[in-house]
């Protein structure tokens, strides 16, 4: 089919950029996919008005867009996995009155891909779509708390940058941390990623009993306060563990 050729060889492009390798250069690109220079600079043209790439002005380097995060959000909320998730969301929030949100994880980011609000107001950064570092959430440490040392080093950056005085940025101490998070089976988040605020994670497995997703809840600190969080924490847990089993997953 005419333009067939086209879209393989953009879609080629794509998927050469990866946590290794996050920007090229047109002539490496062009190379590294064996397309002449004058072709990927023609299709990459074309990526960027679509904002599924993007251009540095300094270096003419290109990295992947904002437009396929937003797609990749899209097909997040398509997937079964929001479908399955939504009755434990409300189910949360209507019992503690805070925030539940069900996240995925995509290049060393938390994605929230559905959001059911409590009825106290929290706070106004949270909302379908945005992303954040995975080393500072609780779903992301409670899915990072079930990798591999070798995938740790491929998803946390380094170095770790503080979003907050509160910022785990030590390797060791977010090592230890995830081995508390693993025996515990929830992940806390104080603080680290905005001040006075507190969320609580447990991760989703899926039927191979690999992470799928995580999912929270999330108040302000005079709420969330330390004789709360465990109470919370295991029912994050369990929600977490029925949709898990709703998935396919078995212990």
């Amino acid at each position: 089919m005419a333009g067939t050729q086209s879209i393989q060889r953009a879609v080629a492009m794509l998927k050469a950029f990866t946590d290794e390798r996050p920007s090229w250069n047109v002539s490496d690109l062009a190379e590294a996919v064996g397309l002449n220079r004058t072709t990927a600079y023609r299709l990459l043209t074309a990526l960027e008005s679509a904002e599924y790439v993007v251009r540095d002005p300094v270096t003419d380097d290109y990295r992947l867009g904002s437009g396929l995060i937003v797609l990749g959000a899209r097909a997040a909320r398509a997937n079964s996995i929001r479908a399955i998730a939504l009755r434990e969301l409300e189910a949360l929030a209507l019992e503690t009155g805070e925030t539940a949100t069900l996240e995925i994880l995509s290049d060393r980011h938390m994605i929230i891909i559905e959001e059911i609000l409590g009825e106290y107001v929290t706070s106004g950064s949270q909302h379908i779509g945005s992303r954040w570092p995975a080393y500072a959430t609780s779903t992301g440490k409670a899915i990072l708390a079930q990798m591999m040392p070798d995938e740790l080093d491929a998803v946390l950056p380094k170095p770790l940058l503080p979003l907050t005085k509160r910022t785990i940025i030590s390797p060791d101490l977010l090592y230890e941390h995830l081995a508390e998070i693993r025996h515990r089976g929830y992940a806390v988040s104080a603080e680290e990623l905005e001040m006075g605020y507190l969320a609580v994670g447990a991760v989703v497995l899926g039927s191979s009993g690999r992470p799928v997703a995580a999912i929270s809840l999330g108040g302000t600190l005079t709420r969330m306060t330390d004789e709360r969080v465990p109470e919370i924490g295991e029912q994050v847990r369990a929600a977490a563990e029925r949709i898990s089993h709703r998935l396919g997953y078995r212990r």
